[in-house]
């Protein structure tokens, strides 16, 4: 099976990519069903009983993962579920960035949160939202001050997962497939306007959000160090959401056939869907140096937006 997955990578047949759309300052990512995140889980916290637990009820979230896709969102969610006092939305809702689904009006939107107790917190995530032109202003019109956490990771490294999730998808679906090269690099040149590499330019992005909410209400989660270690950036959320730290390193265990840290929690251990982690397909090391080349500057000017910096290439 290995084999065959590993062979499969070298198919080149025709894409379905879509152009993207320049708006304002931030591109706003569509997605086919193909490109979209599967296997989410049902760990999350999710209404499994037709009634509400008493004194509970549900609520605008206090805080959303807006991003980035395949930055490490589903992880994020899923180790802050641990917390007592976080209520964790079961599935991506994309309110405010699927038009269909915001003229559904808000409490359409609130009714798909859990349940939840006065002293919890609600947190959504939908990936989504942070390459959306229009979601920053309707996340703000809902709350002004709601807290934000957006996790990222090495931007070419994102890229790479990003493709890998839509070749597994497309496979899955009997769909036509290409090598990754062939949709970095079009005649000889990098694609810059593969959706992939899109997605990766952070600062383009980041500035949409900032015309909206000021840098103190984002707080940025290293993907790449959460991958390492778990506990130091779960820390910082909690400060972060004003959280009483609950979290500890007996939460986390590495799995050594997974290849990266599973969760235990109430009794339980469990990992991410089997979605997650695939192995990466080997990249040209030329066409593999014209994407982090390309990506360098935009990285620049996101660690100038933000002050800070990340360990990316």
């Amino acid at each position: 099976m290995a084999r065959f997955l590993a062979s499969a990578f070298l198919l080149v047949l025709q894409t379905h990519a879509a152009s993207p759309e320049l708006v304002q300052a931030g591109f706003d990512i569509i997605l086919d069903p193909t490109d979209r995140d599967a296997g989410l889980s049902a760990n999350v916290s999710g209404d499994v009983s037709p009634s509400p637990p008493p004194g509970t009820s549900k609520r605008a979230p206090h805080s959303i993962i807006i991003g980035v896709r395949k930055g490490g969102t589903r992880a994020l969610l899923e180790m802050l579920d641990i917390h007592p006092e976080v209520a964790a939305a079961a599935t991506e809702v994309h309110f405010f960035d699927w038009d269909e689904n915001y003229a559904k009006g808000f409490e359409w939107y609130r009714e798909l949160m859990p349940y939840s107790y006065p002293h919890q917190i609600t947190v959504e995530k939908t990936p989504g939202y942070f390459t959306s032109a229009l979601a920053p202003e309707r996340i703000y019109a809902m709350n002004s001050s709601i807290k934000l956490l957006l996790i990222l990771r090495d931007p070419a490294e994102r890229v790479i997962s990003d493709y890998t999730q839509v070749y597994f998808n497309r496979m899955e679906n009997h769909k036509p497939v290409q090598a990754i090269e062939n949709l970095l690099v079009r005649n000889g040149a990098l694609n810059i306007r593969y959706k992939a590499i899109q997605r990766s330019l952070y600062d383009i992005h980041m500035r949409n959000w900032l015309r909206h909410f000021p840098l103190e209400q984002i707080h940025i989660v290293d993907g790449d160090a959460l991958i390492r270690n778990p506990l130091p950036e779960l820390q910082k959320v909690e400060r972060f959401l004003n959280l009483p730290p609950r979290i500890v390193s007996s939460n986390f265990y590495f799995n050594q056939t997974k290849g990266f840290y599973c969760i235990r929690s109430d009794g339980r251990e469990r990992c991410l869907h089997e979605s997650k982690g695939r192995p990466h397909p080997a990249v040209n090391g030329t066409v593999l140096q014209q994407l982090r080349s390309y990506l360098q500057e935009h990285n620049r000017t996101f660690f100038r937006l933000v002050k800070r910096t990340f360990d990316w290439q």
